[in-house]
């Protein structure tokens, strides 16, 4: 996983008539990049929303989270990439906001959003790189433009966003499992967080009956034979480890519900009014 500099992300965008920002559907606000968003506005660039992962819920929180960024003027679609579900909608509503023809397309995002999997959906089996992309900085030396449809391509390379959001997200994207030094801590408020939206969720990934956090971590170190050969104590790291990627893959599942962003923007703007 390469993180792009944002003067990486703003090479991508110059070359770009539509930008795509992947969301995660279990958290969209959490990965969405506002940053991002403004410098596609003052590149003049059209942007589409895409909450991606929606086969991890239900089709009604995808449908509110649609209706959540339209209200605030975005284009948006939401789509299981993965399983190929929503590729034809996105297509659709890439060539619903392009004025003129041929066309590029741009993928961006936070990591571990689908972006390779979004890119890969729009370029099909059959699709072949057209031609290098000169000029470019940093990691994005090897772009290519792939042609995805009638006088429409697409930048291969994803642009990926350094990690903002909270201290939760910036440690479960901004480094695979296996590099964090302290995963235990990040992996304990992920349990946290997991518990408090859906108090079934360890229960249904692990089969544990426990909400202490480290409690779990344990339980599951002990299930599954990892422990110190020092002296015998649960290997409660590699646990930890297990858990975080247990969420990137959708086994610990949970999501935000966008009512809880409606009330909070709600309390905001009342507050603003009171002041």
């Amino acid at each position: 996983m390469i993180l792009a500099s944002w003067r990486s992300l703003a090479w991508i965008i110059r070359r770009a008539d539509v930008v795509l920002e992947v969301v995660d559907a279990r958290d969209p606000i959490s990965t969405r990049s506002r940053r991002l968003e403004r410098m596609i506005s003052s590149l003049q660039k059209k942007l589409i929303i895409v909450i991606n992962k929606t086969d991890l819920v239900p089709r009604e929180v995808a449908e509110k989270w649609k209706r959540i960024f339209e209200d605030q003027g975005y284009r948006t679609v939401y789509m299981a990439a993965r399983d190929h579900k929503g590729t034809r909608i996105l297509r659709r509503a890439i060539r619903d906001v392009v004025d003129m023809y041929p066309a590029i397309v741009a993928v961006t995002g936070f990591p571990k959003t689908g972006k390779s999997t979004i890119i890969n959906a729009l370029k099909g089996r059959h699709s072949a790189s057209t031609s290098p992309i000169p000029g470019s900085p940093g990691y994005t030396t090897h772009a290519q433009l792939y042609r995805i449809g009638e006088n429409l391509y697409m930048i291969d390379t994803p642009g990926v966003i350094p990690v903002e959001g909270g201290p939760l997200e910036a440690v479960l994207r901004g480094r695979p499992p296996e590099q964090l030094r302290d995963p235990v801590r990040p992996a304990v408020m992920l349990l946290e967080k997991a518990l408090r939206y859906n108090p079934r969720a360890v229960k249904d990934a692990y089969g544990i009956d426990e909400t202490d956090p480290y409690k779990i971590l344990e339980l599951i170190a002990l299930k599954r034979g990892w422990r110190y050969k020092s002296d015998g104590e649960p290997l409660i790291e590699e646990a930890a480890r297990a858990v975080i990627r247990d969420y990137h893959t959708g086994k610990l599942l949970f999501y935000v519900p966008p009512e809880e962003y409606v009330a909070k923007r709600i309390h905001h703007w009342g507050k603003s009014r009171a002041l």
